[in-house]
């Protein structure tokens, strides 16, 4: 895609207020997000990320009150979650649920036949793009046998997450802190493979990546780092400010925007 050409795909989040049990969390959060960039969001904890990702995504606990989430000039909260995931928006948990009885391979092709219909769906190359994507993640194909996160350690619950987005190729992807409870290996996987997956499709899809640290970002590249306090977007830049805010904290941050306001 050439530098000046307009992206494929926008997701443009304005004015989003969200409570959660009555109290205000997101305050008027505005972010766009496009197609062929990988974007990392930061914060401490209680700073409203993981409120984001699961407002947009539509849990039930999460009441918006003010604002909107166009999808390509769609408003993602007019629809049911179903829809939203249907309309391209994918959502990868901190913490993985487990499913006794239904095994990973059946959940990522029941998963696949959710985009596609019988006539459009080619099992064959399901099946190879999944024997790459176990390669890149350093999964084990038994894995696919097994119930689905049971038994599994943390490093290969967020694998199967990734492994997820991989299959699905949805237009925006959430993740939300995938360097979260993992050895040093671990995130270099993890890490690596995103960043692989989002050049593979880069042209058609972008990557929101919730993390509190610089370290998966190093394998990541971001090409724009935002950091939320206080329920808002409060400073924004490039993959140097994740650098900057290794070595100043978030407390640097509240002061900025403190003095700006």
């Amino acid at each position: 895609m050439p530098a000046d050409a307009p992206p494929k795909h926008t997701l443009d989040v304005r004015n989003l207020h969200v409570e959660v049990a009555g109290k205000e969390i997101l305050k008027g959060v505005n972010l766009t997000l496009r197609a062929g960039e990988l974007t990392a969001l930061m914060g401490p904890n209680g700073s409203g990320k993981s409120t984001l990702a699961y407002a947009l995504m539509g849990h039930p606990k999460y009441k918006v009150t003010t604002g909107e989430a166009l999808l390509d000039g769609n408003d993602l909260l007019k629809l049911p979650v179903d829809q939203r995931s249907r309309a391209g928006l994918f959502l990868g948990f901190q913490y993985p649920q487990e499913v006794s009885g239904l095994s990973l391979s059946k959940f990522l092709w029941t998963a696949y036949m959710q985009r596609h219909t019988p006539e459009n769906a080619d099992s064959d190359q399901f099946g190879q793009d999944l024997t790459t994507h176990l390669g890149f993640l350093g999964m084990d194909e038994a894995l696919l046998k097994r119930s689905l996160n049971e038994g599994f350690s943390g490093g290969e619950k967020k694998r199967v997450e990734v492994l997820q987005m991989a299959t699905l190729t949805p237009t925006f992807s959430i993740l939300d802190e995938p360097d979260s409870g993992l050895d040093i290996d671990a995130v270099k996987a993890v890490g690596e493979t995103v960043a692989k997956l989002h050049q593979l499709h880069r042209a058609d899809s972008g990557i929101l990546v919730i993390t509190h640290y610089q370290r998966i970002l190093k394998y990541l590249q971001p090409d724009a780092v935002h950091v939320m306090v206080d329920g808002v977007v409060a400073m924004s830049g490039g993959r140097e400010l994740a650098i900057e805010l290794e070595a100043k904290g978030y407390d640097w941050v509240r002061a900025d925007a403190r003095e700006g306001s």
